[in-house]
């Protein structure tokens, strides 16, 4: 049965043998990392952002996820993208060997995949994947991971600003990298949290001068309708003894300004001035009622 005609079978036709898992192509993956949008993977064009874990995006795509996550299929692995202060915009070093013009089309005959359009302004490698890339997180800046190591300074290579530790962030890194981002973006982001309370608080601590020296603290801070903070809070026009925005402060050495200092006992006032409101003495002696509204004061 079978084999009939001379046939003879193969070993690889009798016997099974385990297939071998598909491998990746390294040099696909790295253009994918590096060329592409890691949220659309559409080709990055500036502005080129950057997440607090090392990921490249347009920043245009990052403004759609932002508006509306349910376009992205990938919402759950860009959680930690919640506004835009938790991106930065780079600041590249434009390759001037680059082969491709701003459409991504080949200029010239020979076409090298392997190149890259931007480049480290300190040694010169091309930030292509094969090498390591990081950007410090104050500045924006990139630069490659060897100059880093072989320039060692407290301050940024391209533009001078000064930077720790935790502020570098490396680019499209490996696990164990990606593990440090993850810590360095925690604690950046809880260091964050306590500035913002410590300003908080300074504010509300914060006494008042005004112009003649004197110092007002918050339990001597009056309202320009002459109410004090403590008949306010009720109302809600207070935070902490604090007028709010609606409630806005009135301190002035000059007698027109204060609200305590009435009109009619103000000497940079002209009678004529004064004569216009119902407090003043014309007004009450007057033998008819007010031309704005009933006035009781008259006399007959």
């Amino acid at each position: 049965m079978g084999c009939d005609g001379g046939t003879i079978p193969r070993r690889d036709e009798l016997v099974t043998v385990k297939k071998k898992p598909e491998k990746k192509d390294k040099d696909a993956e790295m253009e994918a990392k590096w060329k592409n949008c890691q949220l659309t993977q559409e080709k990055l064009r500036a502005p080129i952002v950057a997440c607090e874990l090392g990921r490249l995006y347009n920043k245009e795509s990052v403004l759609e996820l932002l508006l509306d996550r349910s376009k992205f299929e990938c919402t759950p692995s860009f959680l930690h993208i919640k506004a835009l202060k938790d991106i930065k915009v780079l600041n590249l070093t434009e390759n001037k060997d680059y082969s491709r013009d701003k459409n991504g089309e080949i200029v010239g005959s020979y076409l090298d995949h392997a190149g890259a359009q931007y480049m480290c302004p300190v040694v010169g490698l091309e930030m292509s994947g094969r090498y390591k890339f990081c950007f410090l997180w104050g500045c924006g800046c990139v630069v490659s991971q060897r100059a880093m190591k072989e320039v060692k300074s407290e301050v940024c290579h391209k533009c001078g600003k000064s930077y720790t530790k935790e502020d570098i962030v490396i680019l499209n890194g490996d696990e164990d990298d990606n593990k440090v981002m993850e810590e360095n973006m925690e604690a950046r982001r809880a260091r964050a949290k306590l500035e913002k309370k410590a300003k908080k608080a300074q504010k509300h601590k914060a006494t008042i001068e005004s112009k003649d020296g004197t110092t007002v603290t918050n339990s001597d801070i009056q309202l320009i309708n002459g109410k004090t903070a403590s008949a306010d809070r009720g109302n809600g026009k207070q935070t902490n003894g604090i007028p709010t925005k609606k409630s806005r402060l009135v301190i002035s050495d000059k007698p027109e300004q204060n609200p305590t200092v009435k009109i009619q006992d103000d000497p940079s006032r002209s009678k004529v001035y004064k004569s216009l409101f119902t407090t003043s003495k014309e007004a009450k002696n007057q033998t008819k009622g007010h031309w704005v509204t009933f006035n009781p004061q008259y006399f007959h």
